[in-house]
């Protein structure tokens, strides 16, 4: 089994999908214990991977190679690292969170949740894929299923941002899951294509007849090539991380989307293309990544900042967590443009601790809106009286957040800011400290008005606290929140000596300097 366990990781909630397949559509008891064993299963299998993995000796472990077109040099070549172990349990505790989450789900279930693990098998395939072309084929199948699952089961009503040009959405009649769903797959789509150009280039480019990433990273590339592919990788995989300007799909997205689908969408799979800029674009176009990372840096200082503030001016709760997850990502962006060993280590954390703090917001947030119907702020207040469970977890998740010490967001953020200080633009971590501020501001405003305030409407008095299963996913969450906030080497454990070998490959001279 051991020699298996990845293929294991990733072929389970395949299997729990095609299960689904032969199961009576009216059978909801039965649709909702499969799709949650085919989670646990991924689940256990990231945790006994960490326990496997040898951190000591780090480097690619547990390796599996199946040949698929020998002829192209294309192989089911599978690996995991530091990074990879880490971002495996995210996605793990993500998934297995987030079926549970869904369990109130009746509308066409059984197609639901088959659409949902295999986005989840997509996700986890392209952490631990070492080959370039089945890195992008699973890539697409987490990709994919987004329009599918917000354009059926996504929010009815029409839900637009607030901002100058609100009244230009409601004019046109533009907003809702139709809308939100094309939007989203036409800019990832476009984002997709960019990235095939550019593994395309390299392959031809490197001329080794292999996607075999271990023997791309190795060529030796033209530095114009370089430079001009980085572009289109960052561009690309930037585009599902939320990047400035290509995150404006976003926003949207996560308001129209169901619960367990906004938990994956902000948890796991805007890690995916952040996680693309840097497994890809910077540590296999190193001229390119040095070249570009002022570039990057500033736009990633842009993306805190303007998340922050975009945030800020949201009266939907969903909008609010979505322009976080926007600032939260450019910090990420910004872990990643220092090309230091702090600032690295910090954007995998940031990956993971924003992973879990958002899948508990839009939990939480999917409690709220299923009990008052509502996620407009205004129409709230003092949720606290009768919702003390989801008030302590929203507030827990907000301070994760806002960054306070215990959390995992405040080892993420102060990593991300130390090295983004080591690096030639110091000013980048004091716009960085800027952003947090106003994060600071907009989580605290928004939990007095929704929790604090003053005391909910008649039309509230009867909502409910959570209850049975519906505290499992809240108790996984913040428990992870605080138990990696706590204890910061349970996973840097396994980030940290990644992160050494990847930047020797990228960073030209000593000191960590690009």
């Amino acid at each position: 089994m051991t020699e298996h366990i990845l293929s294991l990781i990733v072929a389970a909630p395949f299997v729990a999908a095609l299960i689904l397949l032969f199961l009576p559509p009216k059978q909801y008891a039965l649709i909702r214990l499969t799709s949650a064993l085919g989670a646990l299963v991924s689940l256990l299998g990231s945790f006994y991977v960490a326990f496997l993995y040898n951190s000591q000796a780090g480097g690619l472990q547990l390796a599996e190679v199946y040949p698929l077109v020998p002829s192209l040099g294309i192989e089911l070549r599978l690996a995991v690292d530091g990074w990879g172990v880490s971002l495996l349990i995210l996605t793990g505790v993500i998934i297995f969170a987030g079926v549970l989450a869904s369990f109130s789900l009746t509308d066409r279930c059984k197609e639901f949740f088959v659409l949902l693990l295999v986005l989840v098998a997509g996700v986890f395939g392209v952490f631990v894929s070492q080959d370039l072309f089945v890195f992008f084929l699973f890539y697409e199948i987490a990709v994919l299923p987004m329009y599918l699952l917000i354009g059926i089961w996504g929010s009815s009503h029409k839900v637009t941002e607030a901002g100058p040009l609100r009244f230009v959405w409601k004019w046109f009649d533009i907003g809702g899951r139709e809308y939100a769903a094309m939007k989203l797959t036409l800019m990832l789509l476009v984002g997709s294509a960019f990235i095939l150009v550019g593994l395309l280039a390299m392959y031809f480019s490197a001329g080794a007849g292999t996607f075999d990433m271990a023997v791309l990273a190795k060529a030796h590339y033209p530095r114009g090539l370089q430079l001009w592919a980085f572009v289109l990788f960052w561009m690309g995989f930037g585009s599902l991380a939320g990047v400035f300007p290509f995150h404006t799909w976003s926003p949207d997205g996560h308001a129209s989307a169901p619960t367990a689908v906004s938990m994956l969408h902000a948890g796991v799979l805007m890690k995916l293309g952040a996680f693309g800029v840097m497994r890809i674009g910077m540590m296999m176009l190193p001229d390119g990544a040095r070249f570009w990372a002022p570039i990057v840096g500033a736009v990633a200082v842009v993306n805190v900042v303007y998340g922050a503030m975009s945030a800020l001016s949201q009266k939907d709760l969903k909008y609010i967590v979505a322009y976080s997850s926007v600032s939260h990502m450019g910090v990420v962006m910004l872990g990643a443009a220092t090309l230091t060993q702090s600032g690295w280590n910090g954007a995998i954390y940031q990956m993971f601790a924003h992973g879990i703090m958002t899948g508990l917001f839009f939990a939480l947030v999917g409690h709220i809106y299923e009990r008052a119907h509502s996620r407009e702020v205004a129409k709230m207040g003092g949720f606290a009286t009768v919702m003390p469970g989801v008030a302590a977890f929203f507030t827990l998740a907000g301070l994760s957040s806002l960054g306070l010490p215990g959390t995992a967001g405040f080892v993420a953020e102060f990593l991300v800011f130390a090295g983004a200080w080591q690096s030639p633009q110091a000013w980048w971590s004091i716009c960085g400290v800027l952003g947090a501020f106003v994060t600071a501001v907009y989580v605290l405003r928004v939990s007095r008005a929704v929790f604090f305030g003053d005391g909910p409407s008649p039309n509230f008095h009867d909502l409910r606290d959570v209850r049975r299963v519906e505290w499992a996913p809240l108790w996984i969450l913040g428990g992870t929140l605080l138990l990696c906030g706590i204890w910061p080497r349970l996973l840097l454990d396994f980030i940290d000596p990644a992160t050494s070998s990847y930047l020797r490959m990228v960073v030209a001279v000593a000191g960590g300097q690009p």
